[in-house]
């Protein structure tokens, strides 16, 4: 199933949403069309029931995306960057904040705002030929997406000062190493890795990952103490599942469960 939007590709197969941006000329640079539209998109595969998980990607070999449009923030007044900063955040929050699976598949540039839109989604599968970073300082500004969040807490914080200060670019196997990719695999196999992952995630139950995706998330919002609460109170609300009876009488007979997602 496909769906037509001005500078996406939405295509959902097999269980499995599709986001691409869609302007490869340009990059596929995050100016504010782009951001409006990864919104809408991202709320119609939260509720998408041909959808169990999403991958998103980027159109042509050259890039996943390579930062936001300089041409719009160029000319951006102060309070015009502030709305920008708070409109991307609140879209790529969406992202973050599924309970479906999200995996950024990573293809070429993903620089500036498209690299916090990476690590904004769950799980990140990078081409070889991927780069990665953080530019803004070498245009006198900061990141307006999320970086200094979500970067210190995926790779530390001084691994993450060290790239947000100094703009530099680092390869696929780099991001790899300091852990701000789960995977690099060769470029021509990129989307079918991705959709390999995503298919094995979605062989579990779906209540459980929903409940998993919830739990990790709030755990970086609050104390362990308010989080441990929440991890057991999904431990006692899943054991009432016909999933988790199912999931349990499976593994006794020894053979594949089948969830339904009740």
């Amino acid at each position: 199933m496909t769906s037509s939007y001005a500078t996406l590709l939405y295509q959902t197969s097999g269980g499995i949403a599709t986001i691409t941006i869609n302007r490869p000329d340009k990059l596929n640079a995050l100016n504010a069309a782009v951001i409006a539209e990864l919104g809408l998109a991202a709320a119609r595969a939260a509720s998408d029931p041909e959808a169990g998980g999403v991958i998103l990607t980027g159109a042509g070999p050259k890039a996943f995306a390579a930062g936001a449009d300089i041409g719009e923030l160029a000319s951006q007044t102060p309070l015009e960057a502030k709305a920008r900063s708070l409109a991307g955040q609140q879209v790529f929050r969406q992202f973050e904040a599924m309970r479906k699976p999200v995996i950024a598949a990573v293809n070429g540039f993903c620089l500036g705002g498209g690299c916090e839109l990476a690590m904004a989604c769950h799980l990140r599968v990078a081409a070889e030929t991927a780069r990665f970073g953080q530019p803004e300082v070498k245009l006198g500004i900061g990141p307006g997406y999320g970086a200094t969040v979500r970067l210190p807490r995926l790779v530390g914080r001084g691994r993450a000062t060290e790239l947000l200060l100094t703009g530099a670019m680092i390869d696929a196997q780099e991001a790899w190493r300091i852990g701000l990719v789960n995977r690099v695999v060769p470029a021509e196999r990129l989307l079918a890795e991705a959709t390999a992952l995503m298919s094995t995630m979605l062989s579990m139950g779906p209540l459980a990952v929903a409940t998993v995706l919830e739990a990790v998330d709030v755990a970086q919002e609050t104390g362990s103490a308010e989080a441990l609460t929440l991890e057991a109170n999904h431990f006692g609300l899943l054991s009432s599942t016909a999933d988790t009876r199912e999931g349990m009488q499976a593994f006794l007979e020894k053979r594949a469960p089948r969830f339904t997602g009740r």
